[in-house]
């Protein structure tokens, strides 16, 4: 897995729900935007979840260790659903983190047009609850999650999460 680079966010540019604040100020430094490229294979999920706990540590993100945990819970289980949904039509996935001053998003990009839905799996199955975890995890940080279709005709899904966390109630 590489790394190809760091870019500082725009300023003006707040992540999805995050309120946008009056006047410009210089980012701080643990702010930036991360993205990371792999083999769409299954050795790729642990090699992003690892990647990006490495990187928030390294960068020094002021987060709250639940929505870490949180947040590798998330970027294993769409690693894994571009990996075993849209690897014939996307043989390379990119991990791509984003970090603002008070909330952090992780996406998972691949070239496969089909746009996935949470659908509610019956209890006999063992699979199939990944998009319905995701958008809980999210939810219950406070974030949004969603799906958008990329310019080249695939997808990125991705959740954006206040650094602080907090519980729904």
């Amino acid at each position: 897995m590489e790394i190809r680079g760091s870019v500082p966010p725009d300023p003006r540019q707040a992540a999805p729900s995050a309120p946008v604040t009056e006047g410009l100020t210089a980012p701080l430094p643990y702010e930036g935007v991360w993205r990371f490229t792999a083999p769409a294979m299954e050795s790729s999920v642990p090699q992003a979840r690892h990647a990006v706990r490495d990187l928030l540590r390294n960068q020094r993100v002021p987060v709250q260790d639940d929505v870490v945990q949180g947040l590798l819970l998330i970027v294993s289980e769409l690693v894994t659903n571009a990996v075993r949904h849209a690897a014939l039509l996307s043989p390379e996935i990119a991990v791509e983190v984003s970090v603002g001053a008070d909330w952090v998003r992780v996406a998972v990009e691949d070239n496969h047009p089909y746009r996935p839905k949470a659908l509610v799996a019956d209890q006999g199955q063992t699979g199939g609850r990944g998009l319905l975890l995701v958008k809980a995890i999210t939810a219950e940080a406070g974030g949004v999650c969603d799906v958008e279709h990329t310019a080249t005709g695939g997808k990125v899904v991705w959740a954006a999460m206040p650094l602080s966390g907090h519980p729904a109630h």
